[in-house]
């Protein structure tokens, strides 16, 4: 058994790793020393997790007690991190009755610890007046804390970082809309905290003294009505300033109908969401400094929360979705496991076609694309495209090239700047036109199962506010000919390039 004086690591089972909490909570506690289990319904889900090979994985159900006490098998501290939000009307019952199996199982075994995420309630406001969601946290932190074996409960309210459905919600509604009719709850007073205290105070509660088991309210610095959240969102992902107006006669149930209609967060979640934020939730102790001290800068204040959270927009690392990097730069960063609807508004048009061609031709007519050679499809709209940036101040297509037949990171490209270069395999560039969202073009050249080579062409688009929206939904009738033109004629072009001798052909760098 694990002994917490010693400062050595302690054998941690974690459970709800494919949820939005779990799923960034393990590699911190690997990067904390301590040995990692998941349970999981579909261990499948966290195979290309960067830790998937670091961790143990086992297939079990939380409702399942024999799963459940394989699991916790050898277990000093027990994170539960799982719930069942969404799963309809009976989540509440769900709630319980997992609950109580894990109480009874992590004590059977001899658990140490058990560590709970709930959600923060209002001090003033008795339990059976509070949402079907707030009142299932609480009790299921009340079960755990009587199971025997000693329990940290962390109560927190909306958690901001990106996959956070809270902070899903929060980041559609201001993005999509400049004004905003909004129900009364927009009034409410919130203390948000940023995701990364939240992994702070879980990875630290691992090593609670034993004779510690109570909850603690984890929050950051900021207390903030949802309007102000919203306002404050817009300016630093660099929106307009929001007209928001209030009115009070819009109930929970159709507020959830009309955040449904506005973001793409089911209306499973957004129900108990919406019907939690009729509470005041505000911390109203911060005990768990004297367990999990506070760094320098910490917690963080929203404002820095939200900018970590839209960090992966800003240094426009792009992946398929938001919500599929297979390497997360930090907490607040997407997972593979998140829900599609995560991570923000992001529009692709992608082309994948078989060429007749050695991958080393199709990559030098990739490499070459641009400048004096031109961009493979209506090269009137280019052209156009190019002047219409001009008149707005952009560099529309007067850049060119620096080498006609080679390209490096951060060259420029016409309106275009190259982010990464694979030679041989993939090119991305990043739109410096000027746009109502960040816009890259990717291309890449590869040979399949059956040794044909590929080519791979995505568009991506990420809107900023509703001209962004706006824009894409404009252009896009207009993708078939402009972007399947040229993937068609960088295709064609590759068929017809013009073999190379081995000493004339590009060095690898």
């Amino acid at each position: 058994m694990n002994d917490e004086h010693t400062g050595t690591g302690a054998r941690c089972l974690v459970t709800g790793a494919t949820g939005y909490i779990g799923g960034r909570l393990v590699p911190e506690l690997l990067a904390a020393g301590h040995q990692v289990r998941c349970l999981a319904r579909s261990p499948e889900k966290l195979r290309d997790h960067p830790w998937a090979g670091e961790a143990e994985v086992v297939r079990g159900d939380v409702l399942d007690a024999g799963s459940v006490a394989e699991a916790l098998r050898g277990t000093d501290v027990a994170y539960y991190l799982v719930h069942a939000l969404g799963s309809g009307d009976t989540f509440e019952e769900t709630d319980r009755r997992a609950a109580r199996v894990f109480a009874e199982q992590a004590r059977a075994a001899g658990v140490r610890r058990i560590v709970y995420l709930g959600g923060l309630t209002p001090a003033d406001v008795p339990e059976e007046e509070l949402s079907p969601h707030l009142r299932s946290r609480a009790e299921v932190g009340r079960i755990l804390l009587a199971s025997g074996v000693p329990t940290t409960v962390l109560r927190a309210a909306v958690v901001i970082g990106s996959g956070s459905a809270s902070f899903e919600m929060l980041r559609y509604l201001t993005e999509r809309l400049p004004v905003m009719v909004t129900p009364s709850w927009v009034h409410t007073r919130i203390q948000p905290v940023a995701v990364r205290d939240v992994l702070r105070a879980l990875v630290g509660s691992a090593r609670m003294p034993s004779d510690v088991s109570r909850a603690f309210d984890i929050g950051g610095p900021d207390i903030l009505t949802y309007r102000e959240m919203m306002i404050r969102y817009a300016s630093v992902a660099g929106l307009r300033h929001r007209l928001i107006l209030s009115v009070p006669m819009l109930s929970p149930g159709l507020s959830s109908h009309w955040v449904g209609l506005v973001t793409p967060v089911p209306a499973s979640i957004a129900r108990p969401l919406t019907e939690s934020l009729r509470h005041e939730v505000v911390c109203h102790e911060h005990d768990i400094a004297r367990y999990v001290p506070d760094p320098p800068g910490h917690p963080f204040g929203f404002d820095q929360a939200v900018r970590l959270a839209l960090r992966r927009v800003r240094e426009a690392k792009v992946t398929t979705r938001w919500s599929s990097a297979s390497v997360p730069g930090a907490p607040s960063d997407p997972l593979p496991t998140d829900p599609d609807w995560a991570g923000g508004s992001l529009y692709t048009d992608v082309r994948e076609l078989t060429v007749d061609a050695p991958p080393a031709a199709l990559w030098r007519v990739i490499e070459g694309i641009g400048g004096e050679n031109g961009w493979y499809s209506f090269p009137l709209a280019w052209a156009v495209r190019g002047r219409l940036d001009r008149l707005v101040g952009g560099v529309g297509l007067r850049r060119g090239r620096r080498d006609a037949t080679r390209l490096r990171a951060g060259d420029s490209l016409d309106f275009w700047r190259v982010e990464e270069i694979e030679p041989g395999h993939l090119l991305r560039l990043r739109a410096e036109m000027r746009l109502p969202g960040l816009a890259w073009l990717e291309m890449s050249a590869s040979t399949d199962d059956e040794g044909r080579t590929r080519y791979r062409q995505r568009a991506l688009f990420h809107p900023r506010g509703l001209l962004g929206h706006a824009y894409w939904w404009s252009v896009s009738p207009f993708h078939a000919v402009v972007f399947g033109g040229m993937a068609r004629n960088i295709s064609h072009a590759a068929a017809h390039e013009p073999a190379r001798p081995a000493t004339e052909r590009s060095p690898a760098r």
